[in-house]
């Protein structure tokens, strides 16, 4: 398991004061990285994963051409991690206007995703992190990882049902490429619509974090920078709710 670098004043304690605050914070890769306690090589490995996601049906119905994956996990105050039983993916009443009562199906992390160290490493991290909205004893986790594409004769859309909540505690954007892209903006808004935060996720590994309870979030469309070539945006969201 990762422990946490830098003392009461690293970058998870960082992150722990500004969701109290402010209800979202920006997490730089190099901070990330001193967190989990990798280095590129992790990174690439990591990386690698996305070039093995498979097509999101219910993103295509509405033009957006997305791959994705879909897994569960268990995780306890000690930081043991589990994985779950692979289900359906059903958003709570409120959250998402665009599939509100749908039990989407999505293929299943592969089991070299599931067990990748970056990954346990980083869920435990958000572990220590969540305690600052909520003293769970265990959380159920939530991965999702996204490729968006975008072509020469339109945009693809991160997040089609705009400006939203996902039903959960703490959620979390962590992006892990993104070439030949315009766009992609990522905006946090109160509860009344003032934006909080806004920030272009550009670098491999920053992270975004935000009290999903108290926010709510949305990513601009994103298109080609280079008409010839196909625009993509990568990242991975993970979020973690009290059992």
């Amino acid at each position: 398991m990762a422990e946490e670098h830098g003392g009461p004043d690293g970058p998870a304690e960082q992150a722990r004061q500004a969701l109290l605050a402010e209800g979202s914070y920006l997490m730089e890769p190099d901070a990330l990285s001193q967190c989990l306690g990798t280095d590129d090589s992790g990174w690439r490995a990591f990386a690698a994963h996305w070039e093995d996601l498979a097509p999101d049906t219910y993103a295509a119905e509405l033009g957006t051409r997305r791959l994705r994956r879909y897994g569960r996990f268990c995780l306890s105050r000690a930081g043991e991690l589990a994985a779950q039983e692979h289900a359906g993916f059903l958003q709570p009443e409120h959250s998402n206007p665009l599939y509100v009562d749908v039990d989407r199906r999505f293929e299943p992390l592969t089991a070299a995703f599931a067990g990748e160290p970056v990954l346990a490493a980083l869920i435990r991290m958000l572990g220590r992190v969540a305690t600052c909205l909520d003293d769970a004893d265990t959380w159920d986790v939530q991965v999702h990882p996204f490729r968006i594409v975008a072509e020469a004769d339109g945009e693809g859309e991160p997040t089609p049902e705009g400006r939203h909540r996902d039903g959960v505690t703490l959620v979390t954007s962590l992006l892990i490429h993104r070439e030949n892209a315009t766009g992609g903006q990522s905006t946090v808004y109160g509860p009344d619509g003032t934006e909080r935060m806004t920030t272009t996720l550009t670098r491999p590994g920053t992270l975004l974090l935000g009290d999903d309870r108290a926010t709510l979030h949305g990513v601009s469309p994103i298109r080609p920078a280079d008409p010839a070539r196909p625009a993509r945006r990568d990242v991975l969201v993970t979020t973690l709710t009290p059992h």
